[in-house]
């Protein structure tokens, strides 16, 4: 059955503004040639866009041809703001974007154990007030939160999650209330893997898995190109995984014990102790971003001799122990009769470390088999290619599914970059719906 005139215009107009956003401005020719429609059609799309103040044109375009040039159209940017929220426990990023999610302002603030649920709310909305004022933005039209903690599917909204401040949950709706915007919430692993398959390491992948490693772990599963939340929204909550080499096991309330207490950022710091490793701290990401950085260029940078470098899954690698129970710091830093000299710390670290992470995720790959893991956050951007490597060949040992393991291209950074394209999705949904008959 054919589509009725009106659901053809609003394909057409659908397919001309998708346009707009994926490459730029284009004159009425050009939106011919990529659409495939008549001219006539392109005509009037052309006009009732326009007219709904969704495009209009932006210059001319430097093409030779007899005449004027033909005007460029374009989507216009401040129809409607938007932003982004990336919440930790510690604080608070925002980002405030137009419409095509051009960034215009940024700010931070951090929020202390001890603020009380009242303040630190204030605090974080204030926050967004002051950015909003800075981009220019009278109203915001969209706002999008990236937090830790599971997302009730029914409700949309961030469920009570033991270990994490109460104010988390309540900043949605005081978002809500004050600013007169649209609040989406999204869980923090999610949206860095949203970024990572529009705009980082997974953008030749319909399915794959993100595994985040930052100050905590957990993981993002994409099927088909699609998003799987599980029926209670807690799909990738992998710092409950119970796993081999810790001294108990998670609770409903608390994942230590689970794989959790094999990579986070404090299991990995103890880790570097034991391996006698150390690196000036930085204010920009966990310092256990910051040792495994370290670690993996000082392991790159060497000319690993005939039959040493990367160690064989289940091969020593200088300790005896490296469950979180047993790690503890050694007295010098002499190597024991055996192992490689103090010089291949690094290579011995990252070694145990991969050692570690591939148990987590040769059990992800086990279940779905997503032919590639991605590993997220701070910890796996820094530990590049050379801890990537390290992992994938530990679970091919692991494993008969044949899996690509690769570093993140965006890192901590994925999540406001995920809730800014989340955003952006939204707004844009709702704005360039078709008006009601």
């Amino acid at each position: 059955m054919p589509a009725s005139p009106s659901t053809a215009r609003a394909i057409n107009d659908r397919l001309a503004l998708r346009l707009l956003q994926e490459e730029g401005p284009l004159t009425a020719g050009q939106l011919k040639q990529l659409t495939g429609l008549s001219r006539p059609t392109v005509a009037d799309l052309v006009e009732r866009l326009t007219e709904a103040g969704l495009i209009a044109v932006v210059g001319e375009s430097g093409e030779q041809r007899r005449g004027p040039n033909a005007r460029l159209y374009g989507i216009v940017a401040d129809r409607a703001y938007l932003a982004a929220l990336d919440v930790r426990t510690e604080g608070v990023t925002v980002v405030v974007a137009d419409l095509l999610g051009a960034e215009l302002a940024r700010a931070s603030v951090p929020i202390t154990d001890d603020a009380g649920t009242g303040p630190a709310v204030e605090q974080a909305v204030s926050l967004v007030e002051r950015a909003a004022k800075e981009a220019g933005a009278d109203r915001l039209h969209t706002v999008a939160i990236g937090a830790p903690g599971l997302i009730d599917p029914a409700t949309g909204e961030l469920r009570d999650s033991t270990g994490l401040p109460e104010w988390h949950r309540r900043l949605a709706a005081a978002l809500g209330e004050r600013l007169t915007a649209r609040v989406l919430v999204e869980n923090e692993t999610n949206l860095a893997a949203l970024a990572e398959q529009r705009d980082g390491a997974a953008r030749d992948r319909d399915t794959f898995v993100l595994l985040w490693l930052g100050l905590g772990t957990g993981a993002a599963v994409v099927l088909d190109g699609t998003l799987r939340r599980g029926a209670s929204g807690g799909t990738g909550e992998i710092g409950f995984l119970p796993v081999p080499g810790t001294a108990t096991l998670p609770s409903a309330s608390d994942c230590e014990g689970g794989f959790h207490s094999l990579g986070s950022a404090a299991a990995i710091e103890s880790l570097a102790i034991a391996h006698d490793l150390t690196a000036a701290p930085s204010t920009a990401e966990p310092h256990a971003a910051t040792l495994v950085r370290a670690a993996a260029e000082a392991a790159s940078s060497r000319t690993p001799a005939a039959g040493s470098g990367t160690a064989p899954f289940g091969a020593p690698t200088g300790e005896a122990d490296t469950s979180a129970s047993s790690v503890r710091p050694r007295a010098d830093a002499h190597p024991a009769p055996g192992t490689r000299p103090a010089a291949d710390a690094p290579a011995r670290f990252l070694d145990a470390l991969a050692d570690r992470l591939a148990i987590g995720a040769a059990s992800v790959v086990a279940v779905l088999d997503p032919g590639c893991v991605v590993l997220g956050g701070e910890v796996g951007q820094a530990g590049g290619d050379v801890l990537a490597a390290r992992i994938e060949a530990r679970l091919a040992a692991l494993s008969p599914l044949p899996t690509e393991v690769r570093p993140s291209a965006l890192g901590g950074p994925a999540v406001l970059r995920g809730a800014l394209l989340m955003a952006r999705d939204a707004a844009q949904d709702e704005l360039f719906a078709p008006p009601p008959r």
